[in-house]
């Protein structure tokens, strides 16, 4: 299945310059009727493509928008362990149609090897029983990316669009990280440079990937904050990322 990377695999190092990305996964993200009413989701914060897993420390805020109404799930957090490091899982039950978005606020992490905190504003979308109206919620984040296509019933090899946003407003040429999560560890890459791959937006802030595989990819626009964080006494860069976790389904002729 997944042969579009195909040499040796490379293993996470001390050189390898990976991105690191907040992540919401849902059990399902386009539940029908007969699959029940809840879906489980982990929150995570790792190198998605290499399972290499990082700390989590409990959200500053985590949340759910269903048309236009935003409900507080940050009590309904558990512990968990993704990648064998500290994460949290909640399972959440659809009452009603249409398309839940899910949101994560974590607390900013400290990065020694790039001498700055990272606060990854992390969502992603579920479509329940077969209604995808709300596909294009915005949540007015910091930042965030908001669909131009739908974040779901998408196959492989299809694009994804989306639009990154500071503070409501595009980001002009904003970069934009894209990795493959690689939950079974079977994709490999030739080289470091195909871990994480960058697309820059237009100058409307609006960027286009077409996925080459099915399964979750994550995009990270990525901005430094006006304002620095102390740490040690001293201002250090604030990197502001805008995620979103989009799944793309294996085509099928039959």
């Amino acid at each position: 299945m997944k042969t579009f990377l195909t040499a040796a695999a490379l293993l996470a190092s001390a050189t390898t310059a990976s991105a690191h990305y907040g992540m919401i996964i849902p059990s399902d993200n386009m539940p029908g009727q007969e699959d029940g009413r809840s879906v489980d989701l982990t929150l995570s914060f790792s190198h998605p493509f290499e399972g290499v897993g990082m700390e989590l420390d409990k959200p500053v805020a985590f949340t759910v928008t269903h048309e236009g109404e935003t409900t507080d799930l940050l009590d309904t957090l558990t512990e968990a362990q993704v990648m064998d490091h500290a994460a949290f899982a909640t399972e959440y039950r659809m009452e009603r149609p249409g398309t839940y978005v899910f949101a994560m606020e974590p607390q900013p992490y400290w990065e020694p090897e790039e001498d700055a905190f990272i606060t990854h504003f992390t969502k992603t979308y579920v479509s329940a029983y077969g209604d995808d109206e709300g596909w294009d919620t915005e949540l007015g984040l910091k930042t965030e990316i908001v669909p131009l296509s739908k974040p779901f019933a998408l196959w492989d090899g299809n694009v994804f669009q989306g639009i990154v946003k500071l503070d409501g407003e595009a980001v002009p040429y904003a970069e934009v990280e894209v990795e493959y999560y690689n939950e079974d560890g079977s994709a490999t890459a030739p080289s470091d440079l195909m871990i994480t791959q960058t697309v820059k937006a237009d100058a409307d802030g609006v960027f286009t990937y077409a996925a080459p595989t099915d399964g979750w990819w994550g995009f990270a626009a990525l901005n430094t904050a006006e304002e620095p964080m102390q740490h040690e006494g001293e201002d250090k860069a604030h990197e502001l990322g805008a995620v979103i976790w989009v799944h793309f389904e294996p085509w099928t002729t039959q």
